[in-house]
């Protein structure tokens, strides 16, 4: 019969190597499994054309990541109409060139994005199983990355809006959508307590604001992470749809139970995917991506694989289940 201590010793050694084993394929094989989720939203007026969204987040892209920009450069292959990014594009001080490369094809196509702090500061080494035990800390002293030159290839290059605490109305296939961003709340730097003046105040100075007056228009929330004051906010703002990212859909996730964290105070059970957010009588579609990339010093992923989203926007009379 064999001793208690051998019996354990095996114990140990065989858990310890399924724990390496999953950490190898979380690094070497899942973390490259790209995949675009394809989801489907009524939020139109009945009738309008379906407008196809692209929901980019959270790349963290380093100069080595060749088979992410690759993969992202193969996502206009089949234009989408818009493009919605809800930051943490920098994944190293270097990656300003491999963000160009990445989303240079998509130059022609209209597009909105926010930032994460991740697009401002230098990566940090962290342990990733300090996320299990609540939202990372930030550091505001770290090395500065080239943000001017991201928000300059955004705007200048690739034609979009910066619309962190800012909104801008868009007209695409005949709808008009308004889109509402907030700054990163992860970083505090969401100007959500001052959103009904603001707001309002974007929506007297547009030009059109009195001709549009007679306009079926659509707004959209758009944020890095998705803490509850903003889900909360940009709801009770109208918003119909918001896109967020920041989550990393938990990205070491236990199969059968899904997130264990979502480094914000967002319920786990949102960490991705499509979801009906309510607050008080009002409620708002939440679409919230997995992303593409992880911190360079924490690249791993279980049960958890990167992901573009491609969200269609239809017409519908129904109102929310």
């Amino acid at each position: 019969m064999a001793r208690p201590a051998a019996v354990l010793g095996r114990s140990l050694f065989g858990m310890g190597a399924l724990a390496a084993g999953a950490l190898a394929y979380g690094v070497l094989v899942e973390r490259g499994n790209y995949r675009l989720r394809v989801e489907r939203v009524p939020i139109l007026d009945a009738g309008s054309e379906p407008i196809r969204v692209l929901h980019l987040s959270d790349l963290h892209l380093a100069p080595w990541h060749k088979n992410a920009v690759s993969w992202i450069r193969a996502l206009a292959d089949n234009p989408p109409d818009l493009v919605v990014g809800t930051g943490d594009f920098f994944g190293h001080r270097d990656a300003l060139p491999t963000i160009r490369e990445a989303l240079m094809p998509l130059q022609a196509i209209p597009g909105v994005v926010v930032h994460g702090s991740n697009d401002k500061v230098v990566p940090r080494a962290v342990n990733p199983f300090g996320y299990l035990f609540g939202p990372s800390s930030l550091e505001h002293t770290g090395e500065s990355l080239d943000f001017e030159g991201l928000h300059a290839f955004y705007t200048d290059t690739l034609g979009w809006h910066d619309i962190d605490n800012a909104s801008v109305p868009l007209t695409i296939k005949g709808s008009t959508l308004e889109f509402v961003g907030l700054g990163d709340a992860h970083a505090d730097e969401d100007e959500t307590d001052s959103l009904p003046e603001w707001l309002e105040a974007a929506r007297e100075a547009r030009p059109d604001s009195n001709a549009s007056a007679h306009r079926s228009i659509t707004t959209i929330g758009v944020t890095h992470a998705p803490y509850r004051r903003v889900l909360d906010a940009l709801v009770t703002h109208g918003s119909e749809l918001i896109f967020a990212g920041h989550t990393h859909g938990g990205q070491v996730c236990v199969p059968g139970i899904g997130a264990l964290t979502t480094n914000c105070d967002l319920p786990t059970s949102y960490a991705r995917g499509l979801h009906v957010w309510h607050h008080a009588s009002k409620a708002s579609y939440l679409n919230v991506s997995a992303g593409i990339g992880t911190n360079i010093y924490a690249p791993v992923r279980f049960s958890c694989p990167p992901e573009a989203v491609l969200v269609t926007l239809v017409g519908d009379d129904i109102g929310y289940a």
